[in-house]
């Protein structure tokens, strides 16, 4: 989830050895304490497909319907294609660098290629990364949870009630359920939740296509809201034929979150050391196959999400269901389904991120519970702020993407390699390192400027 990001929390240091001192062929299984064992036990090829989409979907497919409404059905095709072809693309380099050096984690590679400096990129990016990604699983839970509380319980008159406020339920679940869980100095029994993640993912899916048939186009008029107010659309039949290309200022928002739902290269590497005889060759059939089924969930729950609602379609898709379908069973069962893994997934990104602070700031001392504890607070501190002050989850796809992502998916992968490789620049990988890196500048600069224009533009 620029993804769940269950891969980041397999058990890597099962093998703290892996560090081969020598090149080896892509077709010898991969070294675990230096002994060659290709019988050992490790994770089968279906499992490391199922944890590495578990690391590459999350709260990222619900901003993609929107994405699709600002750049057209062929526009958002072809840029899909390509993030996510560029992504397979950066892993190939990663893997292809881990064979060359023996190194299993990112920021070991950014001090291996950029000394001190690269591992501290790293880390930021990964900080970052992260608290981005808990910042839109909270903003998910300030917007839906209103909505669900509001589905299950039916109110004995149409005036204000307390849990509609989605900023005072924000507070109290974070105070009450993920700090708590936070705190855990071993949070890995959380880990068999992210298991439930790809069906979820499939689940909605399956419920967007579905209520594609239960919302009419031109959308009804004087619909009543769950607040109990009245919504006018202005649909009509002329805005119900799909746009092939759009372009606008929200445009720029379509590649950065798509960067964001496609980054998964922190957990690669955990995941190539888990896999059962593990080679380059078969890592990126692992890496092809997680991306191509991840490609198809997201390009049908796009499609479906914006032939039902169009232009009209909310930067977070399930708020779109609010208003014509209150009390869809399915939709609610979607909700409460993402309610629950964003509840119980927030720990487990929150412990990469504290960690990579940790280690920047303290370096390698011994656990500390003050130090542990501090850096907790710091963190949900920032992000339960960045989710109550930040009125649009669009703004964290896209400043997130556009940065951090940017860094972690095109620019990095491509400078280390062309830092790192012993090859010519003019082999295909290292001309292949340049573009990767050229666009990932491009994207995130430009993206990033069309972001802060509109944000102006709005104020």
């Amino acid at each position: 989830m620029a993804g769940m990001y269950s891969g980041t929390f397999l058990n890597s240091s099962r093998y703290p050895d892996f560090n081969p001192r020598f090149k080896r062929d892509e077709r010898t299984p991969l070294l675990r304490n230096n002994v060659q064992s290709p019988t050992t036990e490790g994770a089968s090829f279906i499992s490391s497909v199922f944890n590495l989409m578990n690391a590459i979907m999350g709260s990222g497919i619900l901003g993609l319907a929107y994405a699709m409404a600002n750049t057209g059905v062929l526009g958002f095709c072809i840029l899909l294609l390509l993030v996510s072809s560029l992504s397979a693309y950066s892993i190939h380099l990663l893997l292809k660098l881990c064979e060359q050096t023996g190194i299993n984690s990112y920021e070991d590679l950014g001090e291996k290629a950029l000394k001190k400096p690269g591992k501290v990129l790293v880390g930021i990016s990964i900080i970052m990364q992260n608290i981005g990604a808990m910042s839109s699983y909270l903003f998910i839970l300030k917007s839906e949870l209103p909505a669900a509380i509001y589905t299950l319980v039916t109110p004995g008159n149409t005036g204000y009630h307390w849990y509609e406020d989605g900023r005072l339920l924000l507070i109290l679940v974070t105070l009450c359920v993920v700090l708590p869980l936070s705190l855990c100095h071993k949070i890995s029994f959380l880990s068999f939740t992210s298991s439930f993640s790809f069906f979820f993912m499939l689940y909605f899916a399956i419920v967007v296509v579905i209520k594609k048939w239960s919302i009419p186009c031109p959308l009804p008029y004087n619909v009543t809201t769950p607040s109990g107010a009245f919504q006018i659309s202005n649909a009509s039949d002329s805005e119900c034929t799909p746009k092939l290309f759009v372009i606008s200022s929200k445009s720029a928002y379509a590649i950065p979150t798509m960067a964001f739902s496609f980054l998964c290269h922190t957990a690669i590497l955990p995941i190539y050391c888990e896999l059962k005889q593990p080679t380059k060759a078969r890592m990126q059939n692992v890496t092809n196959v997680s991306i191509g089924l991840s490609f198809v969930l997201y390009l049908i729950s796009a499609l479906f999400g914006y032939l039902t609602f169009y232009a009209h379609v909310d930067s977070e898709l399930l708020l779109s269901y609010d208003v014509y379908l209150p009390r869809d069973v399915m939709v609610i069962t979607v909700r409460l389904a993402v309610l629950l893994a964003v509840t119980l997934t927030v720990p487990l990104i929150q412990f990469p991120a504290r960690k990579a602070a940790i280690l920047l700031l303290f370096g390698g001392r011994p656990f500390s519970v003050l130090i542990h504890v501090f850096a907790t607070v710091i963190i949900l501190g920032v992000v339960l702020s960045m989710a109550i002050f930040v009125p649009d989850i669009r703004n964290v796809f896209g400043v997130v993407g556009a940065t951090t992502s940017a860094c972690l998916l095109f620019v990095f992968p491509g400078v280390f390699y062309l830092k790192l490789n012993e090859g010519p620049l003019t082999s295909i990988d290292s001309i292949g390192s340049i573009l990767l890196v050229v666009f990932g500048f491009l994207m995130g600069i430009i993206s990033l400027s069309f972001i802060v224009i509109t944000w102006v533009q709005s104020s």
